[in-house]
């Protein structure tokens, strides 16, 4: 394994532990910590953020540029996400088993629609 790979695997852990842990202890009214959980959350995002950034550097690729498509792919992922949780939150939370489905299937061919948007169409 080459030490790049082994630090950003080391990092992307440690970041993913956090913003988790994080998640948990914003969103879980009998734990009370909510503002603790903030934090661990956000300084898991930045360590996430530090981690590619590194990983990079160590690869000696390019910084990322951002363009017209990697925003708007960023934001069908992001729709496409939310959208699958929703409908996880339909089925599981609120007991609309039919509506859950549709909506979260729905999530999972906005996802799908990633791949032609980001690798393209080959023939």
């Amino acid at each position: 394994m080459k030490k790049s790979s082994f630090v950003a695997m080391l990092m992307g852990t440690v970041s993913g532990v956090l913003f988790a842990l994080g998640m948990c202890m914003a969103l879980i009214p009998e734990w009370g910590a909510f503002q603790p959980g903030i934090v661990f959350g956000c300084v898991g995002l930045l360590l996430g953020l530090v981690t590619v950034i590194i990983w990079r550097k160590m690869e000696h690729k390019a910084p990322i540029r951002f363009s017209a498509k990697n925003v708007f792919a960023a934001v069908v992922g992001v729709v496409g996400a939310l959208a699958l949780g929703i409908g996880m939150c339909f089925c599981m939370v609120w007991g609309k088993i039919v509506l859950g489905i549709v909506i979260g299937l729905i999530g999972i061919v906005i996802l799908l629609c990633l791949i032609p948007l980001t690798k393209g169409l080959q023939a």
